[in-house]
């Protein structure tokens, strides 16, 4: 690894905080603290209700609060996951 400074993104409050980073050279940023982040652009127009064991949900929730995210999201997520996942098996195997 090179000894470079690595530039770190800062806690950034207000759009003004946001332009006055991006307007340097970012060239030097650190990648590796970023995580993936997905947009969800559809609209939720249908609710779902099931019972689930104790366990399952108490680690889902764990898990949503480790990725910052709301833990309906999170099983969301998880069945859209499952789901491509299964697509593309299924593409394979055609």
């Amino acid at each position: 690894m090179d000894n470079k400074r690595r530039l770190k993104v800062p806690v950034m409050t207000t759009d003004e905080e946001a332009e006055a980073f991006l307007e340097q050279d970012l060239s030097d940023l650190d990648f590796s603290q970023f995580k993936p982040m997905h947009f969800e652009l559809q609209p939720k127009s249908e609710r779902v209700n099931m019972r689930l064991p104790k366990n399952l949900l108490d680690a889902a929730r764990a898990r949503a609060k480790e990725e910052g995210i709301p833990y309906q999201r999170f099983i969301r997520r998880a069945l859209e996951m499952a789901l491509a996942a299964d697509h593309t098996q299924s593409k394979r195997k055609a």
